[in-house]
């Protein structure tokens, strides 16, 4: 099942449920009015909106306009963001400088959530000397979870997969990142790709705890990467019990994968431009790929092994704020 949210006028939109083509779409605003109502009451819900995706599947609902969807949660309770691919781990510290970072057990912080970009709203940046980047990553939208949940009771927490584009603002990140507090400035809205899937969508490329697609990434219309999302060192479940270990975590909350990478960057390329930064600091000694500019274009599209699409697009301009 795929669900969307339609602008409505009001900040949370309409959730609608969409075809697996994306061409179709039905309203389930009788069962929900928008998508954090319906988690929060999922258990409830869920047997109304997969009724209502049979119906779209069976040919039923209205033509859906591409430029009407939001960010399936506009604004959510909470963003936990993790880094749990060693890779790109291992990269920044090249780029940053920084010393080695205990691996045994998930980095993540909590970040903006009070607003979530749309898959096609511009970027707004208030200087373009901020080292402006894209990370591409792929995330989770859980249930409530309690408190002390273990990874094995979390993998039944997590609802619907998302795919993100985590903006980062590199000049300010280093300097944030070492007064040993978490980013504020250096990481304004993320912004999310129209389709929220219940793991099922993907079939066998949701294993493991894993989102085991190829994210396809192109940077004013050239191919930057395509790196796979199977690479995480820490799965999502493991994510979401890292998070819940001494709170509950509210239904809504989303956390992130961190910037998908993989060992063969050399060869499927990076999801964000720091990293890219960093391979030729390694081989170089000096960086030579730019940060963004007012203007540029990033695209970004998880891809299944049969060519699907189940996220769609993301498809964003940066622009002075």
């Amino acid at each position: 099942m795929r669900l969307a949210t339609r602008a409505n006028g009001t900040p949370d939109g309409e959730l609608i449920v969409v075809s697996a083509d994306a061409a179709r779409c039905l309203s389930a605003a009788d069962i929900a009015p928008n998508l954090l109502a319906a988690i929060e009451r999922w258990e409830a819900v869920e047997p109304m909106l997969l009724a209502r995706a049979d119906l779209v599947a069976a040919g039923q609902g209205e033509p859906l306009d591409p430029a009407l969807l939001r960010a399936p949660l506009p604004r959510s309770w909470q963003w936990l963001d993790g880094s749990a691919f060693a890779t790109h781990g291992e990269l920044m510290q090249v780029a940053f400088g920084l010393d080695p970072i205990d691996s045994e057990r998930p980095l993540m912080y909590q970040g903006l959530s009070d607003r979530f970009l749309g898959p096609h709203d511009d970027v707004p940046v208030p200087d373009a000397a901020l080292g402006i980047d894209f990370e591409g990553e792929f995330g989770v939208i859980v249930d409530a979870v309690p408190m002390g949940t273990s990874a094995a009771e979390a993998a039944r927490h997590i609802r619907l997969l998302v795919q993100i584009n985590d903006w980062s603002l590199r000049a300010i990140a280093p300097i944030e990142m070492k007064t040993g507090f978490g980013w504020v400035q250096a990481k304004p809205a993320c912004a999310v790709a129209p389709f929220a899937c219940t793991p099922d969508e993907l079939g066998g490329e949701w294993r493991d705890g894993r989102v085991c697609c190829d994210l396809a990434i192109d940077w004013n219309g050239a191919r930057f990467g395509r790196p796979n999302g199977a690479a995480m060192a820490f799965s999502f479940p493991e994510l979401v019990a890292h998070a819940a270990r001494t709170r509950d975590l509210v239904a809504g909350t989303i956390i992130g994968s961190g910037t998908v990478s993989n060992p063969d960057y050399a060869t499927v390329g990076s999801a964000c431009i720091s990293e890219r930064r960093a391979i030729e600091i390694i081989a170089e000694g000096n960086p030579r790929t730019p940060f963004m500019s007012f203007g540029d274009r990033v695209r970004m599209e998880a891809v299944t092994q049969q060519g699907a699409t189940p996220f769609g697009v993301i498809e964003q301009t940066v622009v002075a704020a």
